[in-house]
């Protein structure tokens, strides 16, 4: 994707404009803020440096992952959102980690060069950064059960597309 803004552009906007990338984060974001500040800020800062360590790997080898990893991102986090899941603050930094090294991997990987792709995977953990931040940070002061259940129907529609994109991705002929 290029804006003509340069890669670093690029790479914020790749967020916006992949949700294979953007719902995942999100939903990880949101299982964070249900878990608390603590969790919220361990996902903020484990998620991107972790996702610019894949990238980087997926620089290096130009390797290939079935389009199909990424629905089980939707499935699993969107299942613990919508459980209330509660975790403890290993499994969130192991999630956190995990997403970011299997996503940064895929965005690495699917990139042209390690001149441009290096300064594009900086714009993509910009992106994610933020996006982690505002999205926790909504849902940790959430005290109202309704506020709570709102969140978990949002998780439970995650992993819903989590489950059509890998019965699509399973199909048989792809």
């Amino acid at each position: 994707m290029t804006t003509g803004l340069g890669p670093v552009y690029d790479g914020l906007l790749h967020l916006a404009m992949s949700p294979e990338d953007l719902v995942p984060v999100l939903a990880l974001a949101l299982l964070a803020g249900l878990r608390g500040a603590t969790h919220g800020r361990r996902a903020l800062f484990v998620l991107p440096p972790a996702w610019l360590a894949g990238g980087l790997a997926g620089l290096a080898v130009h390797g290939r992952v079935s389009a199909t990893a990424t629905s089980f991102s939707f499935v699993l986090l969107g299942g613990l959102v919508a459980a209330d899941a509660r975790l403890p603050l290993g499994v969130t930094t192991g999630l956190a980690a995990t997403l970011g090294l299997l996503h940064g991997y895929l965005n690495g990987a699917a990139m042209d060069g390690p001149g441009q792709g290096a300064f594009a995977l900086l714009g993509i953990i910009a992106a994610v950064f933020t996006l982690v931040a505002l999205a926790a940070s909504v849902v940790v002061p959430l005290r109202a059960a309704w506020a709570r259940v709102v969140v978990r129907v949002g998780g439970s529609w995650i992993a819903a597309i989590g489950l059509l994109l890998l019965g699509w991705g399973l199909r048989p002929g792809t």
